[in-house]
């Protein structure tokens, strides 16, 4: 019976992996393909297809493609944008959403409960429905520069920031995390006489390391990975473009194959390196704020 037993567990083990091994495949094979394409000329590129040599670096390998990307696009400029915006965009909303989160879950005041609905409730909300009325409305906000007084966001830096900072995912998983937080704690700081802005600097944000790190790598991701249409919308110079918007320089006519996917392969990279990096403590962080899938 106990042998009997041990080869079932084997056999259960060896079935797991293999659906593990076969669910990884479906994953990383189109990436494999992307990066090994991105390394062949057109010719071989479209003949390797047919067969596995398609995800093998084999016959003519080069880094040409990457050459050629380039030079039709100023690809140096774009991973700037995209890094600068990300940046901002993220230790501005950590600051915010926590912030909220903290008046919603500590602070009592009148329509507590339902303000949070609401916030909540535009998770649901699509970004096409608003993107026009989003749009008219930045087109006429002022803002008080080194030129002095200026109407209008478009063209600008701050029109792929300001509007992205607070969301309510982000402000979801701090208060779900702020919820878990010992009330006694909050209670002694005040019996001590902090105030609410000392408790948020001193008491809870030294705790919140987990989900500051999970709502970090989340709206890190969703940035960089999602800087296509609103700055395609609200952006026509080419000083300001993300990297995201560089694909129109690769949907052109004529355009070989090979520098299209040497330019995905570079936006792809960095994002796969950074999630890779941060995994254990991504994984962490997601059980440590007590949300569930």
């Amino acid at each position: 019976m106990a042998a009997l037993s041990g080869d079932n567990h084997g056999l259960r083990l060896f079935t797991r992996y293999l659906v593990l091994v076969l669910v990884a495949l479906v994953f990383v094979l189109p990436l494999l393909f992307m990066v090994m394409s991105s390394l062949k000329p057109d010719a071989q590129l479209l003949r390797d297809t047919s067969s596995l040599r398609a995800f093998l670096p084999v016959g003519d390998i080069s880094l040409q493609n990457y050459a050629d990307a380039f030079e039709r696009a100023p690809i140096g400029l774009f991973v700037f944008n995209s890094v600068m915006i990300t940046t901002l965009t993220v230790l501005a909303s950590l600051f915010l959403c926590s912030l909220g989160a903290f008046s919603f879950t500590f602070v009592r005041w009148r329509g507590n409960a339902i303000v949070l609905s609401i916030v909540l409730a535009t998770l649901i909300i699509p970004f096409e429905t608003i993107a026009i009325p989003l749009l008219l409305f930045v087109s006429r906000l002022p803002w008080v520069g080194l030129d002095g007084l200026t109407w209008g966001w478009l063209n600008t830096y701050r029109v792929q920031i300001i509007p992205w900072i607070a969301d309510a995912l982000t402000v979801f998983l701090f208060v779900q995390y702020f919820k878990d937080l010992p009330r006694e704690l909050i209670e002694a700081a005040r019996a001590e006489g902090a105030s609410w802005w000392q408790i948020y600097r001193r008491v809870v944000m030294p705790l919140s390391g987990p989900v500051i790190a999970t709502a970090a790598i989340l709206k890190a991701l969703k940035m960089y990975n999602e800087q296509y249409l609103w700055p395609l919308i609200v952006v026509q110079d080419e000083a300001h473009r993300p990297i995201m918007v560089g694909l129109g320089y690769f949907f052109q006519l004529n355009v070989p194959w090979g520098e299209v996917m040497a330019y995905l392969s570079m936006i792809t990279i960095p994002v796969l390196v950074f999630y890779l990096v941060l995994q254990r403590a991504f994984i962490a962080s997601i059980a440590s704020t007590g949300v569930k899938g």
